[in-house]
């Protein structure tokens, strides 16, 4: 039986594969480079990320594309820590309550204010 303890680390140790492609495609690649853990336990995920330049829209913000990827896979990885098994997503809500231009965090540190905030619901999938 695997050890519970353990799962958290590879919840982050699969997000940190996926954003260097080692297990990803393009799409995983390019929208979560240089995401970084900053604090991981059961059902709970911190990262850091700045909206890289090649994220941006014609506008300068953060491509909402962009971002719903990088919503979806850390909410994966968060759920993955529970149990050690990816599951699909059956449900995906994002509000946008405010642009995000490029090189920012989606929380922004001066005021604090939300950029994005995502719901999801997921649901077990068997390989079998």
């Amino acid at each position: 039986m695997e050890d519970k303890s353990s799962v958290p680390q590879k919840s982050v140790k699969w997000l940190e594969d996926l954003s260097k492609g080692t297990i990803s495609h393009d799409l995983e690649l390019i929208t979560l480079d240089n995401i970084r853990t900053i604090e991981a336990c059961q059902g709970y995920i911190r990262c850091n990320f700045i909206v890289p330049i090649h994220l941006a829209d014609k506008d300068g913000n953060w491509q909402v594309g962009a971002m719903a990827t990088l919503v979806d896979a850390v909410g994966a990885a968060t759920v993955y820590s529970f149990g050690g098994r990816i599951k699909a997503t059956a449900d995906f809500n994002i509000s946008f309550y405010s642009t995000a231009k490029i090189q920012i965090e989606v929380r922004r540190r001066d005021n604090g204010e939300v950029i994005a905030f995502g719901k999801q619901w997921m649901a077990q999938v068997s390989m079998l």
